[in-house]
């Protein structure tokens, strides 16, 4: 096996420097140049522990006397920055020692059975990567970000993810006429509930328009629930629908739940 490439960057000029800071420093940078930058031992270890080979591994001049043991093999080619100079590009306050640049793996294929975390233009990246983590804890395998949800691979997300990134299907830019691929099968109700039967809306124009759901008898369609149950949805409802509104109580009577409540479609 060839030996990795060690190159040593001392002026802040040099144009592989620069394509770092663009990784660091711009948060949609990755998707311009399919690469993506991760910082700290952490996700490195995590990224690396799931079979992702960097691109290039970088480190700080004073860590690689430390790294070179353990790290010297891991990418197709290490950097090693002054001390400065990694400084100057890590987006952390107090910058870590080493980080990767990985090569961004093509977008994954919407799978409409897949247990899925659909974000909605949720834009705060601390959000994002907190709700990644969560998502890979409770088994599900799918994330569909909806068009104008922060960065998935930006750097501040894969921070929040602490490692999540690597044990799931990311998927971006996603429309809402997509979803109209997703199979819902059952929902999961919250283990708080005011007794209230559920009733739904929806849209067979991606949200454009909403009308009442109902059945082939006109009558609408409701269920009754209760807390932390969960109920099996035919999928036969809702062909060629692609969004839904689920309501507490009816259209006549609906029933305010006085709180916050979330609950999963699957």
């Amino acid at each position: 096996m060839t030996a990795p490439v060690v190159q040593r960057i001392t002026s802040r000029d040099n144009p592989l420097l620069k394509t770092l800071r663009r990784l660091t420093q711009d948060s949609s940078a990755y998707r311009k140049l399919g690469q993506v930058w991760v910082e700290g031992d952490h996700l490195c270890r995590a990224a690396h522990e799931r079979g992702v080979q960097p691109l290039t591994a970088v480190f700080s001049e004073s860590f690689w006397s430390q790294a070179n043991a353990q790290w010297a093999g891991a990418a197709r080619q290490n950097l090693v920055l002054a001390d400065a100079l990694f400084a100057g590009i890590s987006a952390l306050e107090s910058p870590a020692s080493m980080g990767f640049v990985l090569e961004l793996a093509p977008p994954a294929a919407l799978q409409a059975a897949a247990p899925s975390v659909i974000l909605d233009r949720v834009q705060d990246a601390g959000n994002v990567g907190s709700i990644l983590r969560s998502a890979g804890a409770f088994g599900f395998k799918q994330i569909i970000a909806i068009k104008g949800t922060a960065a998935l691979w930006s750097p501040k997300v894969l921070r929040a993810g602490m490692g999540a990134h690597w044990g799931l299907d990311l998927i971006e830019g996603v429309v809402l006429s997509d979803l109209g691929a997703l199979t819902l099968v059952g929902i999961q109700m919250p283990a708080v509930w005011t007794a209230a039967g559920m009733t739904f809306q929806v849209s067979v124009d991606g949200g454009v328009t909403w009308i009442e759901h109902t059945s082939s008898a006109g009558a609408a369609t409701s269920f009754t629930v209760a807390q932390g149950q969960y109920i099996a949805v035919d999928p036969a409802l809702w062909r060629g629908v692609n969004a839904i509104k689920v309501r507490s109580g009816t259209l006549g009577a609906p029933v305010n739940q006085g709180q916050l409540t979330n609950f999963n479609l699957v």
